[in-house]
């Protein structure tokens, strides 16, 4: 995975890769509910639009008792695809709907050779402090597997 052009700070994920893929087919398979839920391995209830509230099973071997919940912010075309959601909201005992979600955008660039894709996840700052180191380092680990899966889904998987 080649990761360039990525600043590490504590109050937002951010992490790029070069995917041998077109625009296009990277878009798809960030933007189509049954192709983003083939490698994010979840199973979402509908297609993505904006200002939707999205839900779904996961689907990864031993996570599959958990829920994921976003709010689709923006979708433009070939661009941006964005979505708010709780970070690593994985009790299901606590309501997560009094925090504030975090934004979580893929920007989309033609490059040499298929398309750059940056992931930026901000807004750790607004998380409770008692969660936040946590849910930092568990999502920040998390996007790293997710770019992998994307990446092997877009350039061999298809």
């Amino acid at each position: 995975m080649q990761l360039k052009g990525c600043i590490m700070k504590t109050d937002h994920i951010e992490k790029c890769l070069t995917l041998k893929a077109p625009v296009s087919r990277v878009w798809r398979a960030l933007t189509d509910h049954v192709e983003f839920g083939q490698w994010f391995h979840a199973k979402l209830d509908g297609p993505f639009v904006p200002g939707r509230v999205i839900r779904a099973r996961i689907t990864y071997p031993g996570f599959e008792h958990y829920k994921w919940e976003a709010i689709v912010q923006k979708m433009e075309p070939e661009r941006l695809f964005s979505f708010t959601w709780h970070p690593y909201a994985i009790d299901s005992g606590v309501d997560y709907s009094k925090e504030t979600p975090t934004l979580v955008e893929f920007h989309l660039e033609k490059a040499a050779g298929g398309t750059l894709l940056s992931l930026r996840e901000s807004g750790f700052e607004k998380i409770p402090a008692g969660r936040r180191p946590e849910a930092f380092r568990m999502n920040s680990r998390g996007w790293r597997e997710q770019l992998r899966n994307i990446k092997h889904y877009v350039t061999e998987a298809t």
